[in-house]
C-alpha cells in the first residue's frame, strides 16, 4: 500500500490495509446474519446491522470472470485482471498468477496469497 493509501483509508478501510501491510488477509462477516462481505464496510450490505467482525478467510475461491490486459514486453507484458468468488461467498478482483493469463480460465479453482509489491502488499490468487 502507498504512504498516499495508508493516508487517505479511515475505519475498516484502514483495518483492511493495516492488516494486509502485515500479511494477513481478512474480510467481514456479519454476526447478525452470518454473511460475509468485502470490501471493508461499517454496515452489513445484506441486513443493515453494523455488527461486522474480522476474520481470516480461508482463501480457495472460484474464478467468475477474467480479462487479460495486453502490454508491451518492455512495460512488463500482459497480465489477467479476474472477479474470484471466495469459497465465503465474497467476490473480488484481483489476478491470478504463476500460469500465463490466456490461460486463466473462469471455473478455475485459485488459491490466496498476500504478496509484495513496490505499492505495498496485495492479494493475489494462484492456481490451487
Amino acid at each position: 500500500m502507498s504512504d498516499t493509501t495508508s493516508a487517505q483509508a479511515v475505519g475498516p478501510e484502514k483495518h483492511y490495509h493495516d492488516q494486509l501491510a502485515q500479511g494477513i488477509f481478512q474480510i467481514q462477516r456479519c454476526t447478525s446474519c452470518s454473511k460475509s462481505v468485502f470490501y471493508p464496510r461499517v454496515v452489513c450490505p445484506h441486513c443493515g446491522s453494523d455488527q461486522l467482525e474480522w476474520f481470516e478467510p480461508s482463501g480457495k475461491g472460484t474464478v467468475y470472470s477474467t480479462t487479460v490486459v495486453r502490454r508491451k514486453p518492455e512495460h512488463g507484458g500482459d497480465y489477467n485482471v479476474a472477479l474470484i468468488d471466495l469459497e465465503e461467498g465474497v467476490r473480488m478482483m484481483s489476478r491470478v498468477e504463476g500460469v500465463s493469463p490466456d490461460d486463466v480460465a473462469i471455473g478455475m479453482a485459485v488459491q490466496a496469497g498476500v504478496i509484495d509489491t513496490k505499492e505495498g502488499k496485495l492479494v493475489v490468487f494462484n492456481k490451487a
